[in-house]
């Protein structure tokens, strides 16, 4: 192989540009491997790359033109009108062309950047604006849920029932609200701990005479109602109400060992 030749071919000046083909780079690397030659020279031309790069961002009006021939090793005599035809050692297109293709990949650059910045402020203002809707509809949904709370509450034919502790949870309690008229009660259980994982709450209705539990549900949101107040269906002729704490999913039946609260209905 002639490596002067290949040299002087130009082909080393598009490898650095990165106008070559992706065979072709691949070729000139492995010749920059094999041959020092080469590697020296592409070293070089990247080297007046940059030397020319560095040239080009301090021009200055009418030094842009000098700057420029000293940069690509041009001869330049003060006061002489005589310059050397002396072919530069590398090609001045070659290296203009090679600097254009980096201002534009640079502006494609930030372009793009800028597009996606935008892109991504719409999103986050997007994401924000679904935020505050939920916020909102849920401001609105807890305002309904307390006006129908203060409603039931200021109701005289609301029953209320307060549920006391029992044996070993003697500090907890509840209070049961029961609206009859539409078979529902609303249980207050802002008395109760968090129950353990994998453990909940379960309300019973209950009958007294004999003594027969129904079940009205567990409470499983127990931990992310903020409130602590739940409504609940009750069609039961309910004499008492109970809580008692039951494996996730509730019992068919109270375990009674762990009945925290339990309250009589009285006659009003």
């Amino acid at each position: 192989m002639d490596i002067k030749a290949y040299i002087e071919s130009g082909i080393l000046e598009l490898y650095v540009a990165g106008t070559l083909s992706k065979k072709e780079n691949k070729e000139v690397y492995n010749l920059m491997q094999q041959h020092p030659e080469i590697l020296q020279e592409v070293l070089e031309i990247e080297s007046a790359i940059i030397k020319l790069t560095a040239s080009a961002s301090q021009l200055k009006n009418n030094d842009s033109l000098q700057n420029i021939k000293q940069a690509l090793g041009f001869n330049i005599n003060d006061g002489s009108k005589v310059i050397s035809i002396t072919k530069p050692k590398y090609n001045w297109l070659t290296y203009s062309g090679w600097a254009a293709s980096i201002i534009l990949a640079l502006g494609l650059l930030w372009t793009i950047n800028q597009n996606n910045q935008l892109r991504s402020d719409i999103q986050i203002s997007e994401t924000q604006q679904s935020l505050l809707e939920t916020q909102i509809a849920n401001s609105k949904n807890s305002l309904i849920e307390a006006k129908n709370l203060i409603s039931v509450l200021r109701d005289n034919n609301i029953t209320q029932v307060p549920l006391a502790g029992q044996g070993h949870f003697a500090d907890t309690y509840a209070k049961v609200y029961w609206d009859k008229n539409s078979q529902r009660i609303f249980l207050d259980v802002l008395g109760l701990p968090e129950p353990p994982e994998g453990k909940v709450y379960q309300v019973w209705s209950l009958k007294l005479s004999p003594l027969t539990p129904t079940s009205l549900g567990t409470i499983d949101n127990f931990i992310t109602d903020e409130n602590k107040i739940f409504e609940i269906e009750n069609v039961n002729e309910s004499e008492a109400f109970g809580i008692t704490l039951e494996p996730a999913g509730g019992s068919e039946s109270p375990t009674m060992e762990q009945l925290y609260t339990l309250g009589v209905v009285t006659s009003s």
